[in-house]
């Protein structure tokens, strides 16, 4: 194909962040842009020159010159809008977490399988440069076998109203991020090493007025080979994103600092003005993030859904891995709610 056609479906934060990547990608054209507010759809497809911008999904979903179809939208609108594409036997890409539930997710995956097109999921972190990297180094041994992961991921709350609101988007905190930090643990230690066992704590400790979730948490995941998943997420630190991994092996360690050791540092007394993401200061002491869009891996994953749909391949997260990252979330809430280990039966 001359280009791979796409149309975005949601205009807000995350949708943002895969035009940034896709900017960067060769082979493919933006040619729509949707909403269920044709005012958010008409105003983000002025400001990133895509030709068309509309509230009706059904008109999308008709068109025949759409190769690929990229879900941008809040958590609640994922299965509907997956469903309808899998009825209409088109490709698909859905940001995370998948679903707000493992029953949620198990049906997207079950019928954009069963329309023998390609679903990708799109976790950003397993296509962040120095986690990719990271990997490359334990394929090749260095670090003997891996024991244990730590992640986290935490910033001060949310960007938009609705991630507040748990029966919108499924959780708090350990929903909204853990699946990263389950994905990075799975990245780590491969996926042929399945995880067995969860157990989570999570409470509210600052957010009352907004949230009904908790806006802190901990996830432990244990896997097959005994090794360890420590999952730290949390929605009041302040300082804009902390992103960091470290990977702990027999032979040696590695770690991962994204957002606070990036290669720019900064002291200004005026607003600098976009720092990084979730920044809560423009001023003082700052740690700019040049190229996030990079360095989070929004462009990496983009180039490969795109070339998957270019040449046919099956991309390396699909609606299967979503899947399994919803169902370790469920276990981490029943954890929280029990305060015991839960057992995951294997698929």
């Amino acid at each position: 194909m001359a280009s791979v056609n796409i149309a975005m479906l949601g205009s807000g934060f995350v949708a943002e962040f895969y035009l940034q990547g896709l900017a960067n990608v060769a082979g493919q054209t933006i040619v729509a842009n949707y909403s269920r507010d044709l005012a958010k759809a008409e105003a983000f497809a002025a400001r990133w020159g895509i030709p068309e911008a509309t509230d009706s999904l059904t008109h999308l979903i008709s068109r025949d010159d759409i190769d690929l179809y990229i879900i941008a939208l809040p958590n609640e609108a994922h299965l509907p809008v997956s469903l309808a594409l899998s009825a209409a036997r088109r490709h698909q890409v859905c940001t995370k977490p998948l679903g707000r539930t493992a029953a949620e997710a198990l049906q997207m995956w079950q019928a954009a399988e069963a329309s023998g097109m390609l679903h990708g999921y799109a976790e950003t972190e397993v296509f962040a440069p120095c986690v990719v990297k990271a990997r490359e180094m334990i394929e090749s041994g260095g670090l003997g076998r891996v024991l244990w992961v730590r992640s986290r991921e935490s910033h001060s709350g949310p960007h938009s109203p609705h991630f507040w609101d748990v029966e919108k988007t499924g959780g708090g905190a350990m929903n909204d991020l853990g699946c990263h930090c389950i994905s990075a643990a799975r990245y780590f230690f491969g996926k042929d090493d399945p995880i067995v066992r969860v157990m989570a704590w999570g409470k509210r400790l600052v957010h009352h007025d907004k949230t009904a979730g908790e806006d802190n948490a901990l996830l432990l995941l244990q896997f097959a080979s005994g090794g360890l998943g420590h999952c730290e997420l949390s929605w009041t630190t302040k300082g804009g994103l902390d992103l960091r991994n470290e990977i702990h092996g027999t032979e040696g360690s590695l770690f991962t600092d994204v957002t606070r050791g990036t290669p720019l540092t900064a002291f200004t007394t005026r607003d600098a003005g976009y720092i990084i993401e979730k920044a809560d200061a423009a001023s003082g002491w700052t740690r700019p993030l040049p190229e996030e869009a990079f360095a989070y891996g929004y462009q990496a994953e983009m180039r490969h859904f795109v070339e998957c749909v270019r040449y046919g391949r099956t991309p390396r997260e699909t609606y299967h891995d979503g899947y399994l990252v919803n169902r370790i979330l469920d276990a981490g809430y029943a954890s929280l709610r029990s305060g015991a280990w839960v057992d995951l039966a294997q698929e």
